[in-house]
């Protein structure tokens, strides 16, 4: 499993975003490839290893939590009352702004990752010796996670700069995701199957990765039958399948597993540690609790749930107040809020700062949903409820039979929220299905159309770059 590798040596300063703003600026120390004047000898791979170190930040563990599941349906604020958690009251309510600070937070972390990606990239191309199948692999492992972040970074706020074409200017979210698309058709071109890799390396991105990750912006566009072909080769592939116990999904003995396509690796220790405080932010806050209490599972989520009669996967994602969890663990009646997040759970983490927890950014059942979606899109719903059903079974639910494109596009988003639930994706699929509006505003959130589709460039971000347009309505 991969670790950030920490390299503190006397070299080059680069600043991989706006120059003379220390707010974006990453100052990331480069070896001399040569080695000689330091005496050391680096090697790429520990460069592209620090490229994966950058998603163990505390950001992930909190801001991430803000913009991706608290501003949603799925999710409330949670902890006490008049704990804020900087922002996150104003994310839970729609009332954030320019000046919120995980926004900002977020921001600033996916582009010092692709900068951090970009160099590595320069590095590997450039340094001797090395085997020449290494370098490509490298190489594309970098692309991969270059593309990953600029997708967050466009399904967040729209048009954005390309680094590492104009690092000023917003581009338009047609060449963002061109330049996406490109980096993810070279990594799939240059990485090895997941079953190639050795088992140290496991967490790595792989062929599948790409091609999963590329089924999924294709999904994004409305590029249907790109999309529905991308996710069929995923499937096809024979790398992966669904766990066949969900309740066993998010937790360590799944992890880089049959389902498993590309997860942010969590555990470690320090120096090399874990995403920091995933879990201990989402724990239980009150007596006998173990965390802070952050995004809890909101009671829209569980009335969801509910009326599919989904027991097994609401048993897997929430924690309720009083209950017994599987490893014995006994919920306190007392805690502060009625639910917490068990996919942020970690039964051998009860609060401790350095996390062990790895978070799923890509699985099977996602895949097998895209091209649900993505064939009866494309009038072909008796071919789309092949995947959608392969899911619903696992989880022990009736088949869906109907192939009316409408009916089945509901059952399909339906789906998508239940099985994905407290997994990062809720607020976007609102917002790409066209209902955020409507569904946000039926759970009583004043959403404003024309405003909060995408989340505001940071204030600090526009003092230094004055001639950089805000988004609407901010």
């Amino acid at each position: 499993m991969i670790k950030e590798i920490r390299i503190s040596l006397v070299a080059l300063i680069v600043s991989v975003f706006f120059l003379g703003c220390d707010d974006f600026v990453e100052e990331v120390e480069i070896v001399d490839p040569t080695a000689e004047e330091s005496g050391e000898d680096f090697q790429p791979i520990q460069f592209v290893t620090g490229v994966y170190g950058r998603h163990t930040d505390f950001a992930y563990a909190f801001s991430f939590l803000g913009i991706t599941e608290i501003i949603s349906d799925n999710a409330d604020k949670g902890s006490a009352p008049t704990d804020t958690g900087a922002d996150k009251d104003q994310l839970d309510g729609l009332t954030h702004t320019p000046s919120s600070v995980s926004i900002r937070a977020m921001w600033t972390q996916w582009y010092k990752a692709i900068g951090r990606a970009s160099l590595a990239i320069e590095f590997t191309e450039s340094f001797e010796p090395i085997d020449e199948s290494l370098r490509t692999r490298l190489i594309g492992e970098c692309k991969f996670l270059r593309a990953l972040n600029y997708f967050w970074l466009v399904r967040s706020f729209g048009d954005v700069p390309l680094q590492d074409v104009d690092i000023l200017n917003r581009a338009p979210v047609t060449e963002v995701y061109a330049f996406i698309e490109q980096d993810l058709m070279e990594a799939i071109e240059a990485l090895p199957l997941k079953s190639d890799y050795a088992v140290q390396d496991l967490g790595r991105a792989t062929q599948g990765a790409a091609q999963a990750l590329l089924a999924k912006v294709l999904l994004y566009q409305e590029k249907w039958q790109e999309a529905a072909d991308m996710a069929n080769n995923v499937i096809n592939s024979g790398e992966y399948d669904l766990e066949p116990d969900y309740a066993t999904v998010w937790r360590a003995s799944t992890e880089n597993g049959i389902e498993s396509i590309f997860e942010l690796q969590g555990r470690g220790e320090i120096i090399a540690h874990g995403i920091q405080q995933y879990s201990s932010t989402q724990g239980a806050r009150g007596p006998d609790g173990f965390g802070w209490g952050f995004n809890t599972p909101s009671e829209d989520l569980l009335n969801a749930f509910e009326s599919e009669g989904d027991a097994i996967r609401r048993d897997a994602t929430i924690i309720f107040a009083g209950e017994t969890l599987f490893d014995g663990r006994q919920i306190n009646p007392g805690v502060e809020n009625p639910r917490y997040n068990e996919k942020a759970y970690s039964s051998l983490n009860a609060g401790q700062g350095d996390g062990d927890k790895n978070i799923r950014i890509l699985r099977f059942a996602e895949i097998l949903l895209i091209r649900a979606e993505a064939l009866n899109e494309l009038g072909q719903g008796d071919a789309a409820l092949q995947p959608l059903n392969q899911v619903r079974t696992r989880v022990s639910l009736p088949e869906i039979t109907s192939a009316d494109q409408n009916t089945l596009r509901q059952a399909i988003w339906k789906e998508r929220r239940l099985e994905l639930a407290m997994e990062h994706d809720r607020w976007y699929d609102l917002l790409r299905q066209g209902r955020a509006a409507e569904v946000m505003q039926a759970v009583g959130k004043p959403f404003e159309t024309g405003k909060h589709e995408l989340y505001p460039i940071p204030n600090d971000q526009l003092i230094q770059t004055p001639d950089m347009e805000q988004n609407p309505g901010w």
